[in-house]
């Protein structure tokens, strides 16, 4: 029991040691440095990874295989007090100044300040950062002139500001501020020019001393002509503005006359008008009564003539209304009659049909429902009266009143009126042909055609 106890109290202690130790591999970077990761950190594109930067958060560091360091943000302050640099001009010039750099929180550039920085101390970075500027500072001396670098300062400092953090990157660094504090060159061309331009602004400012007085002076006597110039004028206006009040009492006298003559003469013809108005208005009075009393006539005319027509014409047209209205019964009589005729006759005639078609029916029974021998039955049925036609069709022939003239006795032995009777009987068509026409068949019982006679020769019992 007491090895049971003892085994669970050293693997709840081995837990918590291991639970201990995570916790403390756990590591946090804080906002002024740089958390850098080495060891197996994985691998990149190029390669393996050498190192894992981090800003401003946390990581966790595995045992054994991966270790950690940090690296200071601070910014470092380098002075720099670069003497006898050749100018373009081949002049010696003297740039003291003071540089700020920090280590980069890029991730590029991290990286880069990782590999080549982590391990040294502050002031081998400074020594570091300080020969780069060196360098790069004589660079841009050399590529620019005096009188640019003394005059245009914020070119000079963007030159050197970008070729030193150009150069600072590569190392993991980055440019925080340039400061220029004096240029001096050991020829005293920078004074001279410094002299140059006090000298230049001396004269400048006594032409402008001298501009301003001659300006006042001039200003002056332009104030006085003004003055003169303004006192004639009001003058002349004080002189013309009594000429012009003169003047406007005169217009105004004058104007009042004539406004005084326009108004007699309106008042004179005023009265006159107002006469001729009442002696129009007098006339238009009678006028108006004889029109009115010619009015009077002419409707009493009116009354008596035109009224009387009317009286008449509404009279005519209510009688050729009644008499339109006559003819109107008339022929609706006439038409119901007419309609009721024909009404008649459709239905006899239907009788007659519907009657004929009953017969034809039981006539087609009657031969054995077979339509071609109930036509033959039919026909049969009218042969009297065929007959009877063809008879009637010479019958009225008045054969002593037909003159032949004739040559005698043909080659058959006949004679020509022989043969213009027989030929006119033979103009009657032959039963056969008959039903021929009407194509249908000779019935056998009514005999067949003879030996060599021709198809329209009439047959023999």
């Amino acid at each position: 029991m007491d090895y049971i106890v003892i085994i669970i109290a050293g693997a709840v202690l081995f837990f918590f040691i291991l639970i201990t130790s995570m916790f403390r591999r756990y590591k946090r970077c804080p906002s002024d440095r740089i958390l850098v990761v080495y060891g197996k950190v994985g691998k990149t594109e190029g390669g393996a990874r050498t190192a894992k930067c981090i800003h401003g958060g946390a990581a966790f560091i595995w045992p054994i295989i991966q270790d950690y360091s940090f690296m200071d943000l601070t910014p470092i302050s380098i002075e720099v007090g670069l003497t006898n640099a050749l100018s373009r001009q081949n002049i010696r010039v003297d740039v003291p100044s003071r540089f700020t750099v920090a280590i980069s929180t890029e991730p590029g550039i991290m990286n880069n300040a990782a590999e080549r920085l982590l391990g040294l101390q502050r002031q081998q970075i400074h020594d570091l950062a300080k020969d780069i500027i060196f360098g790069q500072l004589r660079l841009v001396v050399a590529t620019m002139d005096i009188e640019e670098i003394n005059s245009n300062r914020d070119k000079f400092l963007a030159n050197v500001a970008s070729n030193v953090e150009a150069e600072l990157k590569k190392i993991g660094l980055k440019l925080i501020n340039v400061n220029v504090t004096d240029i001096k060159d050991e020829s005293g061309y920078i004074e001279a020019l410094g002299k140059e331009a006090a000298a230049k602004a001396i004269n400048d400012a006594r032409k402008s001393v001298a501009e301003k007085n001659r300006d006042g002076s001039i200003g002056e006597a332009l104030a006085m002509q003004e003055q003169r110039v303004k006192v004639a004028d009001a003058e002349a206006m004080a002189v013309e503005g009594e000429n012009l009040a003169k003047v406007k009492v005169a217009n105004s006298d004058a104007t009042r006359r004539e406004r005084e003559a326009e108004a007699e003469k309106i008042a004179v013809a005023a009265e006159k008008v107002q006469a001729a108005k009442a002696l129009e208005e007098a006339y238009l009075a009678e006028k108006k009564a004889e029109d009115a009393r010619a009015e009077r006539d002419r409707a009493a005319q009116n009354a008596t003539i035109v009224v009387g027509a009317e009286i008449q014409k509404e009279k005519a047209i209510i009688e050729a209304q009644a008499e339109a209205e006559k003819i109107r019964e008339r022929a609706r009589g006439e038409a119901d009659a007419i309609y009721a005729k024909l009404e008649a006759e459709a239905r006899g005639m239907y009788e007659i049909l519907t009657k004929q078609a009953e017969g034809l029916d039981k006539i087609v029974k009657a031969a054995g429902n077979n339509a071609k021998d109930a036509v033959l039955l039919l026909i049969s049925d009218k042969l009297p009266e065929l007959v009877k036609m063809q008879t009637e069709a010479i019958k009225n022939i008045k054969i002593d009143k037909v003159t032949v003239w004739e040559n005698g006795q043909n080659g058959d032995g006949k004679s020509s009126t022989a043969n213009f009777v027989s030929g006119l009987y033979k103009s009657v068509p032959p039963l056969k042909d008959i039903f021929d026409m009407a194509g249908m068949d000779l019935p056998a019982y009514l005999g067949k055609p003879k030996e060599g006679s021709g198809e329209g020769a009439p047959a023999e019992k």
